[in-house]
């Protein structure tokens, strides 16, 4: 008996690892195209701190180090995109395009053509680029939602610069979450994955896209055998919403949901560990309107049960704003049903270009309203806005201002949402130095703005 399964065993791994993809390699290969990118990297300050650093291993601290002006300097990278039509619109990863000057992208049979950044989508790490051609190899899309653990996969990109490497695998596991900075539900592979293969495309045995790679679990920066991709399904969402509109709409409930352990289910008694406890429902929000508190669990959610708080929050990331909900509680041992209706998350506002004289300053900041939750999170009842993208070439980036900054101030004028921030660029005076305060990972700054 023993040996049967063994040889049983035997059998089933040899089918998994002897799958044959060389037909499907040569069938799929046209659509991927290796995306390059020049990036402007300022940082005379960068420079600065690397030749003070290296002088002070030299000599120590006996030593005046002066200022020195470097220039901007070209940073040349990397990754991989495809085709999603036949007339030029191709997907990536956001953070492969982030920052970049140009972006090319070269085919593989070594045509390069120049691409335009559509729309570009941080939280769920997604791009959309667009290049001038017609009956481009546009690559047929799957559904991620009909993957099973255990089915064989197919990656192909450009590890490391090496071009159109295929590497095949299984899927590991579905829906993995990271944080909340991320939005989407992504799948697990064991496909080998190195820095390259960023933005590629994840194949099922049909050929079909099911996944944008997108980053991989390593203490090395290499491959160590977890590989994660972002679901084809939640990504054309994106791409739809970004080749309309250029930006993202997210819905907003408004609440902070954690997993339930074998303690908490015998606390609250519940057969197993199920469902999302609310450690926090935040004022004014979505949630609390519709009646949900703090230590509410929810146990469905328009009629899909809830496992894990990813659950819920994968539900949410996919809702669009002023979307109904519909949520099963369980509250003080007794079921509840509870509905409203999702608010609006805030998209991007553009602060650059909106007005005449911030097209003369260039500051080349991209900004956007702080939610409920995040001013909560701000001391002594600060007002801001989030800063999610700084332009390095823009007179922002160059005197000191970063992505995820906080700016409370301008030109001694608070700053409490965009249109503030808009209206104070209108006062600035055409030459001389102003001020921006701000907040960095909690800690309040100012900052000297030089006009010229």
């Amino acid at each position: 008996m023993t040996t049967g399964i063994g040889l049983a065993t035997t059998t089933v791994q040899a089918a998994v690892t002897t799958a044959d993809f060389s037909d499907l390699v040569q069938q799929v290969t046209p659509g991927v195209a290796r995306v390059n990118v020049t990036k402007t990297v300022s940082e005379s300050e960068l420079a600065k701190a690397q030749t003070a650093e290296l002088l002070r291993q030299f000599f120590g601290n006996r030593i005046d180090i002066p200022e020195q002006a470097t220039q901007p300097a070209i940073e040349h990278a990397y990754g991989t995109g495809f085709f999603v039509t036949a007339d030029g619109y191709m997907l990536t990863n956001h953070h492969v395009i982030e920052g970049a000057d140009t972006i090319t992208v070269t085919l593989n049979d070594r045509t390069e053509l120049d691409a335009t950044l559509i729309g570009s989508d941080e939280r769920s790490d997604v791009a959309v680029l667009k290049v001038v051609g017609a009956q481009l190899p546009a690559l047929p899309i799957g559904d991620s939602n009909s993957l099973k653990v255990g089915e064989p996969v197919l990656a192909i990109g450009s590890p490391f610069g090496f071009d159109y490497s295929a590497s095949a695998g299984i899927v590991s596991a579905k829906s993995r979450s990271f944080s909340r900075e991320t939005s989407v539900p992504f799948i697990q592979t064991d496909v080998a994955l190195n820095p390259g293969n960023s933005g590629g495309p994840l194949f099922n045995q049909r050929g079909e896209v099911i996944g944008i790679n997108s980053r991989i679990f390593s203490g090395t920066g290499g491959y160590m055998g977890l590989s994660f991709s972002i679901p084809i399904d939640a990504a054309m969402d994106i791409y739809e919403q970004l080749k309309a509109n250029g930006e993202v709409s997210r819905a907003y409930l408004g609440i902070y949901p954690q997993d339930i352990d074998r303690n908490l289910a015998e606390v609250y008694k519940l057969e197993r560990p199920q469902g999302a406890l609310l450690t926090r429902v935040s004022p004014d929000s979505p949630a609390q309107k519709a009646g949900l508190k703090t230590g509410d669990i929810i146990l469905e959610y328009n009629d899909t049960k809830i496992m894990r708080a990813s659950d819920l929050l994968n539900l949410i990331n996919r809702a669009r704003p002023d979307d109904g909900f519909k949520v099963q509680v369980q509250r003080d041992g007794k079921a509840l049903l509870i509905s409203g209706k999702l608010s609006d998350a805030l998209t991007d506002v553009q602060a650059e270009g909106s007005g005449q004289r911030d097209n003369e300053v260039r500051l080349g900041l991209r900004l956007r309203n702080l939610l409920p939750d995040e001013r909560a999170e701000l001391e002594d009842d600060k007002e801001g806005v989030l800063v999610t993208a700084a332009d390095p070439t823009g007179l922002g980036a160059r005197s000191g201002v970063l992505a995820g900054d906080i700016i409370t101030n301008l030109h001694q004028t608070p700053i409490t949402k965009a249109s503030d921030f808009n209206a104070a660029i209108s006062s600035l005076p055409e030459k001389g130095v102003v001020t921006i305060g701000l907040i960095r990972q909690g800690i309040p700054a100012i900052i000297g703005l030089r006009i010229e």
